[in-house]
């Protein structure tokens, strides 16, 4: 996998040897994005049973559940990991009588097509949501939710790429996304590779801009959506949210249906991340510290921006509008049908 934490100053491919050392690069945000952990965790899992040692289903079953039980609290919030990992197990649970071999491959099978389907669904979501940009936009986005943060191609921020594909200019104002910079670092740096022309802007800047209507669309991604449409997303997503209301800015939420948790009625029932507080008090961990060595912090990595805020859901079943009670739960079951 690419090692996030390290571009946009260097590209490196890291190679992960156990499901450990996939929990830990999921934690220390080596990789991240919600589709992107899935598909990390489902290889984990599947690495998991290829390593064991065991030689008879019952203890192979057993390590495998003790694996996934590692990966699932590398990260609570991001919906596609604990989805991943489900499907893996419930697809290799309908293996358990063919034996120890025909478990594995199936690890690895599930492992694969879940990844490949990401790519496909990533797709249809840019081909569904570019239809809501015009020639000539300019666009706010925050975090990462481009290749990096998927399989391949993106959410929110493969619909902007999928409208460039199409030959409509778009301009993308990036928001920094402090504290680990996502967007400064690797959106910013997608889009180079992409040729979109885009500016980056401190988080705190949005409001001025779509103040001035300098702005025709937010797009962001989440990580988990609940029943009624409340959603978590990197932190300084409900500020951008409020601030698009109120100067009646589209906000869009881009989204595959794994990452939408019909199991939590709203976002107070979302888990929220707490983050290591020295992410806030130096930069980047380069030794430079913005505050006085006494200080404290407090780094949750996400925040709920209620559903009352987001104008529409891009899945790759289409554009869900409100109520979306009503149109989340109808995507989720036309997925399960594919």
């Amino acid at each position: 996998m690419v090692d996030q934490r390290l571009l946009p100053a260097e590209l490196l491919v890291i190679s992960v040897r156990s499901h450990e050392e996939v929990a830990t690069c999921i934690r220390q945000m080596a990789v991240r994005g919600a589709p992107a952990i899935g598909a990390a965790a489902a290889f984990g899992l599947a690495l998991a049973g290829q390593l064991s040692k065991a030689n008879n289903t019952k203890d192979l079953w057993h390590d495998i559940q003790s694996a996934a039980a590692i990966l699932r609290e590398a990260r609570p919030t991001a919906a596609n990991l604990g989805w991943a990992l489900d499907r893996l197990l419930n697809a290799t649970y309908s293996t358990l009588d063919e034996g120890p071999q025909a478990m594995r491959k199936c690890l690895v099978t599930e492992a694969q097509r879940l990844a490949d389907e990401d790519v496909e669904i990533n797709q249809r979501i840019g081909q569904h949501g570019a239809a809501l940009i015009n020639d000539g936009d300019t666009l706010i986005h925050h975090c990462n939710t481009g290749a990096l943060a998927t399989v391949d191609y993106g959410t929110a921020l493969g619909i902007i790429r999928t409208a460039h594909e199409q030959g409509k200019r778009v301009h993308v104002l990036v928001d920094e996304t402090r504290p680990r910079l996502q967007g400064a670092r690797l959106t910013s740096w997608e889009l180079d590779q992409y040729g979109i022309g885009y500016e980056i802007i401190t988080d705190n800047a949005a409001g001025y801009f779509l103040n001035r209507r300098e702005v025709n669309a937010v797009f962001v991604g989440a990580d988990r959506v609940a029943a009624n449409g409340d959603l978590a997303n990197k932190i300084g997503t409900y500020m951008l949210a409020l601030a698009a209301d109120d100067n009646h800015v589209p906000f869009y939420c881009a989204v595959p249906t794994s990452t939408i948790d019909l199991s939590l009625p709203s976002g107070e029932d979302i888990p929220i991340e707490d983050r290591d507080p020295a992410e806030v008090l130096d930069l980047q961990r380069n030794r430079q510290p913005i505050a006085p060595e006494s200080s404290m912090a407090r780094n949750p990595a996400f925040d709920v921006t209620p559903n009352r805020l987001i104008t529409a859901f891009i899945s790759e079943i289409g554009i869900l509008r409100p109520p979306f009670h009503t149109s989340l739960a109808h995507a989720v079951k036309e997925a399960q049908k594919t």
